[in-house]
């Protein structure tokens, strides 16, 4: 960057920039993200009458658009430019123009904390650095995400060599191996890796003189006279490939034939699956709104996840010696349950043998509060104390202990944390959608915030928990460090302050190998494409079309004068985040699109009187400001009212009848499982280019990314498409398939529990193989635990217990 920086202040672009500055100042404002940089330096151009080239490919042209940050103050301008992902760098212009000035990352947060008048000279800094120094790591950007691509090379290559020393670690690994003390794959009969391999080879040409369907119970006794013990193959056949795999392993270390023989190893039988805020229920339960997405993610993992345990302990032998899979959703017991059954302590999983929600009260030194729902945001007081209740509930209910413990968002992160570490358990973590990055400036003005969000126990949680993973799943590439325009939601605690609390210098390795893209799956046993008609339920076709287009309810808001024009859908909370009200003012702007098309929501709620949320209010009264202002009546259709799943995914294949069209219009999505939903029912869907959505539609089909700032813009990509399909209806159809196809392909269950147990072997291995000295971080973070988390948590708890005494008075 220093010499893009030294091109444009030795050019003739040095006038521009300084002009630029002025423009800049004269807003009034000081504080610029990328996005008004970039609009501010557009105007500029036009204002300016500069070439096009100037604005993209110039050099101070490719300055601005590699800035992300911009203060302005009387000692210079503050930039903070991303050359590339992944990395940022802080550069101060100096007054009079006469040079750019490296600066320290303290030094940003320094003049950050100035920017709202609330610098103190001496504040906590939290770094994470030096941990990552001595780590194993990924160097090359573009290989982020795959960590566990990197760590099969990386043993592969070890293995080549080091070959004596990590054959006895793999020996020693697969020794160890045990099911409630009874020992699995190796007896004592094998004292060392190349004793193994030389039973290997007895055993495979034993095995060899069988029929390859030979039962394993039929020769077991023999391979355990070469001391082999059960969880090899179900049959002769699979034993013997699961031997050669481990002896071409051996032979010639390959990742392919490391990840087919790991993949094959016998080493996960129970897990806990964390997820505490939300209504975690199978009868009309299925979360709130800002948990629902969470709830029906878990559920369908565990069902999948058990599913798969199950048939890997069958195909391993081990059902012949009484081994189950066992699978716990752990989740918090809510006494007063509104009618749901959240407040069962135990209820099966439906459609599974052995899987389970197991709910865990909360303390009862506070029952007017914990007895009842608690927000995200108020969570945060109570989560040590049910992590050590929890801990003894799993014991009883497993008979021993988890292989795998799976936070889910950042409470369930941090309980799994606290979890993992007493247990000394593998843990994974699945943020699912990080609040910091939604929530704009939400660290910088955390202290206004804190009554309502209470962002300082959430951000120290999410640091903590993070750093404390054995392997974090990310949905996306976008979810990790973002693309080159936009900056990732684990990116975004890099380096950010917290005024007048503490400044994190580097919050996350994001080259860590624990980063590993497994995206969700969708049910498709309720979503599946509309042209599979033998499918669908005549009754519930109806029942919805009524409810899509004719139904007077007053929950539904507006009618539709032609409800034969094709149909625009969208599924969504209505909350600032999720824009619905930007895509109704969109569509407003647009008579040219209302002309062709109709508008139709499927949300929570359409009147200020069922809520209590003042964003959420706020929200509703500008969606219906919009309608009157743009006189929409009988062109726009909003149902407000939570559906079942089965009815939202025959609502896609109607509007696929319709050959209609899916928009997310988020401002922001870390993924979106609606997304999945409607595109493999068969519609073409439209997404947000901000955040981990933009991966889910194909680089080709890029029309289909759209900005939900950019309102004229995102009509017009919409209004092409359907004039395209209305002279091309093979348009439609070639677009409705290849979605379909490609999330059925890529988005699916199966693969996302074939990866997680693939990287819980793997990262528990590479533990065991390749310890990382742990202690100094490990007293780093109980440190930022105890002394941070804990007193911000108690602040909380302190206003609950406040507002209690109100309510009994």
């Amino acid at each position: 960057m220093h010499e893009l920086f030294e091109t444009v202040l030795n050019g003739d672009k040095k006038i521009s920039l300084r002009q630029f500055i002025l423009e800049l100042s004269a807003t009034d404002k000081r504080y610029f993200l990328r996005n008004e940089i970039l609009h501010n330096f557009s105007d500029f151009c036009h204002q300016y009458q500069k070439p096009t080239y100037f604005y993209y490919s110039s050099s101070i042209g490719r300055l601005i658009h590699n800035t992300h940050e911009i203060i302005l103050e009387e000692n210079g301008t503050w930039f903070v430019v991303r050359p590339r992902i992944a990395s940022q760098e802080v550069w101060r212009l100096k007054p009079d123009f006469s040079g750019f000035e490296w600066m320290t990352t303290q030094a940003w947060l320094d003049i950050s904390d100035r920017l709202i008048n609330r610098y103190q000279p001496h504040i906590l800094e939290i770094d994470f650095q030096p941990f990552a120094e001595e780590s194993t790591r990924i160097s090359d950007p573009r290989n982020i995400g795959q960590g566990l691509a990197f760590l099969n090379r990386y043993l592969c290559d070890q293995l080549c060599h080091d070959t004596h020393h990590w054959l006895e670690l793999i020996f020693q690994a697969l020794y160890r191996l045990t099911y409630d003390q009874k020992p699995l794959l190796i007896s004592d009969r094998i004292p060392s890796g190349l004793h193994l391999v030389k039973q290997i080879k007895q055993a495979l040409q034993f095995l060899n003189q069988l029929p390859p369907e030979e039962p394993y119970a039929n020769f077991r006794s023999h391979l355990q006279e070469l001391g082999l013990e059960p969880g090899w193959g179900n049959t002769a056949r699979r034993i013997s490939e699961t031997l050669e795999l481990l002896k071409q392993l051996i032979d010639n270390p390959q990742p392919a034939i490391l990840e087919a023989f790991v993949a094959r190893v016998p080493a996960i039988f129970r897990v806990v699956l964390v997820s505490i805020h939300g209504w975690v229920g199978q009868q009309d339960v299925l979360g709130r709104d800002e948990t629902l997405g969470q709830v029906i993610y878990v559920l369908e993992q565990a069902r999948t996840l058990e599913n798969k345990l199950q048939a890997e302990i069958k195909l391993a032998g081990l059902d012949l010696i009484g081994i189950q899979p066992h699978v716990i959703i752990l989740t918090r017991l809510i006494s007063n349950c509104e009618g749901t059954e959240c407040d069962l302590r135990l209820e099966k999983v439906h459609h599974t043998e052995n899987a389970w929600i197991l709910r865990v009260p909360f303390g009862e030194f506070n029952p007017d509060i914990t007895n009842n729902w608690i927000s995200k945001y108020e969570i945060w007081p109570y989560l040590e104390t049910f992590a050590i209740d929890a801990k003894k509930e799993l014991l009883t209910q497993f008979q021993g202990c988890p292989n795998l413990i799976v936070g889910n968002y950042s409470d369930g992160n941090l309980v799994a944390s606290l979890l993992s570490r007493s247990l000394k358990v593998t843990q994974c973590n699945i943020a699912h959608s990080l609040e910091k990055p939604k929530h704009l400036f939400s660290n910088l003005y955390w202290q206004d915030l804190e009554h309502h969000y209470h962002f300082s126990a959430q951000f120290t949680a999410d640091l903590i928990s993070m750093n404390a993973a054995d392997f974090i799943i990310t949905s996306s590439y976008q979810e990790i460090v973002g693309t080159p325009e936009t900056m990732g939601q684990y990116e975004s605690y890099k380096c950010f302050t917290m005024p007048q609390l503490y400044h994190v210098i580097d919050g996350i390795d994001l080259f860590s190998p624990k980063f590993n893209m497994v995206p969700p799956g969708v049910n498709e046993k309720i979503f599946f494409p509309y042209r599979e008609k033998d499918r669908r339920y005549p009754e519930l076709t109806t029942k919805v079309h009524d409810l899509l287009f004719t139904q007077k309810h007053p929950h539904i808001l507006g009618h539709l004068d032609h409800p034969d024009k094709r149909p625009i859908l969208t599924v969504a909370p209505i909350t600032s985040v999720k824009n619905l009200t930007g895509l109704a003012e969109c569509f407003g702007k647009s008579p040219a699109l209302q002309e062709h098309c109709n508008l139709i929501f499927i949300t929570s709620r359409l009147y200020a009187n069922q809520t209590n949320n003042l964003g959420e209010t706020e929200e509703i009264q500008r969606l219906h400001d919009i309608i009157n202002q743009y006189h929409l009546h009988g062109k726009i259709r909003c149902i407000g009212m939570r559906l079942p799943s089965v009815e939202v995914g025959e609502a896609y294949r109607i509007i696929a009848d319709y050959q209609g069209i899916y928009v997310h219009f988020a401002r922001f999505e870390s993924f979106g499982r609606s997304i999945l939903e409607a595109m493999v029912s068969g519609l073409p869907t439209f997404v947000t280019k901000f955040g981990g959505a933009l991966e889910i539609i194909e680089e080709r089909e890029d029309i289909f990314h759209i900005n939900p700032t950019e309102l004229e813009e995102t009509a017009q990509k919409i209004l092409a498409f359907i004039e395209q399909c209305e002279h091309q209806p093979e348009r439609w159809i070639e677009l409705s398939q290849a979605m379909s196809q490609r999330i059925h392909n890529k988005y699916n269950w199966n693969l996302n529990t074939s990866q997680l147990l693939l990287l819980a072997k793997i990262f528990s291995f590479w533990n065991f193989a390749a310890p990382e000295n742990n202690t100094a971080k490990n007293r780093y973070l109980q440190t930022l635990f105890h002394l941070v988390f804990k007193p911000r948590a108690e602040k909380i708890l302190e206003q609950h217990l406040r507002d209690s005494a109100m309510l009994q008075k």
